[in-house]
């Protein structure tokens, strides 16, 4: 016997659905409610015998008034994240813990995690090819992705977020960041602290400072673990849009409208999250919306590669060891920074200019005979000029001109004034992880950084001997560009009620552990005002 549904328009005229099976009925307080299962249409749902939905027709609904906006506004968020890195990945993570049933999509512009592989191979590729998105500084993870996988702990170094939020709940943001890393692959790597160690003396006696600090070293390797199941954890539960940048963001009365390429979308807040990689698009957001910054600064410097055991003092206790210099004439700071036992150094492109980077990794077959770390210059830049991350592209525009991209060269060449070449390197006792040009780093470094750098070497060479040895290498230019500081307030929170700007892009922050921190702040301040 065959079932068919009936919808009566005029006692003359019925449109008729041939049914499969009845799948729900009920008389509410307001009406009847009827699903069926059609061979024609699918599921159809109908109210008080007339069909409001199908799974397959476009021309049968009843309420038109409010199946048009819902076809317009299928993108409609509660709460959209612009930017997938730490910043972003532990913002959507809190929120999900805090509120599951909120509708929270991010977006970024570079490539899923599984996608993301820098085609130089030191063998066809040698250097970097100008991808569209760069998988290294782009994509899910962030710059972080392929970091060497600190955490630092600390509010010594790493951003100002204790300024806004105050440093107990700082440290407590970190050590939480901590317990989820703990929590998804990173349990069994090693915690570092500077507590109680013999080095900080040894620092003083020669004019240097090391900082205080614990270090969650997870590695490259681990730390893609890490990222892999925070993603697997995630991705049912939030909607990611990849390969998706977006152009600008327009306040509404209330909420936010995002434009990409193709297509706009719409939330009740909006969490800006894109990094340092992000930071001339977020000067440009900030002048659409009306956002105040603050002046800026850039980080100049090279990074250094030598022998592992000239520091495996330090590194064996501390991993990581962040020290300070103040040079004889400027006293200009010159800091350590990103260092990477038995690690290697390799390309970054920001912007379409490349520069160098470390990483390291936790696993024993993947280690090196080197350890590399930056020195660099922090250069702060007040009015008329406001331009900083423009000075330090300019600087690495000129390294990637006169070699063609990275340039390495020998410390002793460049005590000696002289360009170093590819028979001098291969002679030398460093063996080089990154394919560079051999140069001139004079010819691209602004002499007053560049005798900060050497000066600092020479510090260094009194508490590891071996530092200033004539083979050591530099890799120029190592460059972190920051953006302008965002005007937020206490929570984080722009001049737009519900526009949040966190992580290294909005100034405050400048390290995975503050940015990730940042992320769950904003989450909770969200969930609390739901």
């Amino acid at each position: 016997m065959e079932f068919w549904f009936s919808e009566f328009h005029t006692p003359d005229v019925k449109h008729s659905i041939r049914v499969n099976k009845q799948l729900y009925s009920k008389q509410s307080d307001y009406q009847r409610i009827d699903i069926f299962e059609t061979p024609e249409f699918g599921r159809v749902l109908t109210l008080d015998g007339n069909v409001m939905l199908t799974e397959r027709d476009e021309f049968i609904y009843d309420e038109m008034i409010v199946h048009v906006p819902m076809a317009v506004h299928k993108q409609a968020k509660d709460i959209i994240i612009i930017g997938a890195g730490p910043g972003g990945i532990f913002s959507a993570y809190e929120l999900v813990q805090q509120n599951p049933d909120l509708k929270i999509a991010v977006f970024e512009a570079g490539h899923p995690l599984e996608k993301r592989h820098c085609p130089i191979d030191g063998d066809k590729i040698k250097s970097c090819i100008n991808c569209k998105s760069c998988s290294i500084m782009s994509g899910f993870g962030g710059a972080g992705a392929f970091s060497d996988g600190k955490y630092n702990i600390t509010n010594a170094f790493g951003g100002t977020l204790y300024e806004y939020i105050g440093k107990n709940q700082a440290i407590d943001l970190m050590k939480y960041v901590d317990d989820i890393n703990m929590k998804f692959g990173g349990e069994g790597t090693k915690l570092y602290s500077t507590a109680g160690t013999s080095f900080k003396k040894l620092c003083m006696q020669n004019k240097l400072t090391l900082l205080d600090a614990s270090v969650r070293h997870l590695g490259t390797d681990i730390n893609f673990i890490v990222l892999e199941n925070l993603y697997a954890e995630l991705k049912d539960k939030v909607t990611f849009y990849f390969d998706t940048p977006v152009k600008t963001v327009e306040a509404l009365d209330p909420g936010y409208r995002i434009s990409c390429e193709d297509a706009s979308y719409e939330c009740d807040q909006c969490i800006i999250s894109v990094g340092r990689s992000g930071s001339k698009w977020m000067e440009q957001i900030c002048k659409d919306l009306d956002i105040n910054t603050k002046s800026n600064r850039v980080d100049i410097g090279v990074r250094v590669e030598l022998p592992a055991v000239i520091f495996s003092h330090l590194t064996d206790e501390l991993y990581e060891s962040k020290i300070v210099y103040r040079t004889e004439k400027f006293e200009d700071a010159v800091r350590t920074f990103c260092m990477n036992p038995h690690g290697i150094v390799v390309n970054e492109n920001t912007n379409g200019i490349v520069t160098v980077n470390g990483h390291s990794y936790e696993g024993a077959d993947k280690q090196t005979e080197n350890t590399n770390f930056a020195l660099l210059v922090a250069k702060h830049f007040s009015e008329p000029f406001k331009d900083s991350n423009g000075y330090g592209e300019s600087i690495a525009r000129l390294s990637n001109m006169l070699g063609g991209g990275v340039i390495v060269q020998r410390f002793g060449d460049l005590v000696r004034g002289r360009r170093s070449n590819a028979k001098r390197i291969a002679e030398g006792m460093v063996e080089p992880t990154l394919a560079a040009t051999p140069g001139d780093l004079s010819l691209v470094l602004p002499k007053r950084i560049l005798d900060g750098i050497i000066e600092m070497i020479y510090a260094l060479d009194k508490i590891a001997p071996g530092t200033a040895n004539d083979d050591t290498l530099l890799y120029g230019v190592e460059v972190k560009f920051y953006n302008m500081e965002v005007e937020l307030d206490e929570h984080l929170e722009s001049c737009h009620k519900g526009l949040y700007i966190i992580g290294d892009g909005s100034g405050v922050t400048h390290s995975l552990s503050h940015a990730s921190a940042s992320g769950v702040y904003v989450a909770r301040k969200i969930a609390e005002a739901e």
